[in-house]
């Protein structure tokens, strides 16, 4: 049932015990925006406890509380009274969906592929799910400490190509001018996103040896077999280093993470790779999707290759 950011803020403040979770494969908006929500609601004397079934990138360790996301463990159910799903749909959370199975589930979102399946639905076309939580904060009693004004910000920047893609708005300038006036300082927001260990390095030049071009220079894809995807820590921003290429309507990434189970991620300069990424199950922007293939690498990038084809129709 989808409701007005009125109605959800009421059920967040309703709930004296919740449980926050967002995407598998988590990136700096589902993490800035769960742990800000879970730092407003404790401010408001909650208890609230971010749950991730994956493993979080590391240059997002700076931020407050990110010490405290536990994964789910197998056979526990939680006690919490709502399950609150940020920056994705009931299907993309892993785990968490059987350690709160039979609870009410309450879904904050920006995305336009959402499922929908929500007992209760927020989804606003917004630049990231941090600009929704910047709104409940500001509108409804919060203060922007540290432990939310920082990882609120992250969420805005990192989901907006630190403000250079097409989805940032006026609106989403505003809340970040705030969140600096709140003493986030984005030079050390970056300097931490950006810094990297010398093995990623290297294996960012690794993954670039595996770049093809298809359909005449305009789909850019890296393609990772399981032993490299395994060797590095992250593969944030790979895709941006192929998206750049002159010619270039659509960049791939497709990472084999399993013998037969492959994560994809697709941006585009301004063909709906949304649609590409509901034929797979998957989901996202017009302009930024992903999805899952369960099938080896070969049949993956065969599949994907295939369907991004269609797409440039």
């Amino acid at each position: 049932m989808k409701i007005t950011l009125e109605a959800a803020a009421e059920k967040l403040l309703a709930a004296q015990k919740l449980l926050i979770t967002a995407h598998v494969n988590p990136d700096g908006d589902a993490i800035g925006s769960t742990l800000a929500l879970a730092a407003f609601l404790r401010g408001r004397g909650k208890e609230a406890t971010v749950m991730i079934d994956d493993r979080l990138p590391k240059n997002l360790s700076f931020l407050p509380g990110c010490d405290k996301i536990v994964r789910p463990e197998e056979g526990r159910k939680s006690d919490a009274e709502l399950l609150v799903i940020l920056d994705t749909s009931l299907d993309r959370i892993g785990e968490v969906e059987k350690v709160a199975a039979g609870m009410p589930v309450l879904n904050l979102d920006h995305h336009i592929s959402n499922d929908g399946k929500a007992d209760f639905l927020y989804n606003d076309n917004r630049a990231a799910t941090a600009e929704i939580v910047f709104e409940i904060v500001d509108r409804f009693g919060g203060e922007f400490t540290p432990g939310i004004a920082i990882p609120l910000y992250t969420g805005l920047a990192t989901d907006t190509g630190f403000f250079k893609f097409s989805n940032t708005r006026p609106e989403t300038l505003r809340a970040a001018a705030r969140l600096l006036e709140a003493g986030v300082r984005p030079e050390k927001v970056s300097e931490a996103l950006e810094e990297k260990p010398e093995a990623l390095v290297r294996g960012q030049a690794a993954a670039l040896q595996t770049m093809e071009l298809s359909y005449g220079g305009r789909v850019a894809g890296l393609y990772l077999d399981k032993e490299l995807a395994a060797s590095l820590e992250s593969t944030e921003g790979f895709i941006d280093f192929v998206r750049v290429i002159e010619g270039v309507d659509i960049a791939v990434l497709v990472k084999c993470m399993d013998e037969n189970f492959c994560r994809v991620s697709v941006r585009s300069k301004g063909i709906d790779v949304s649609k590409v990424a509901m034929k797979f199950g998957g989901g996202g922007h017009i302009r930024a999707a992903g999805f899952s293939v369960k099938k080896p690498l070969a049949e993956a990038k065969k599949d994907v290759l295939e369907a991004l084809g269609e797409a440039l129709k």
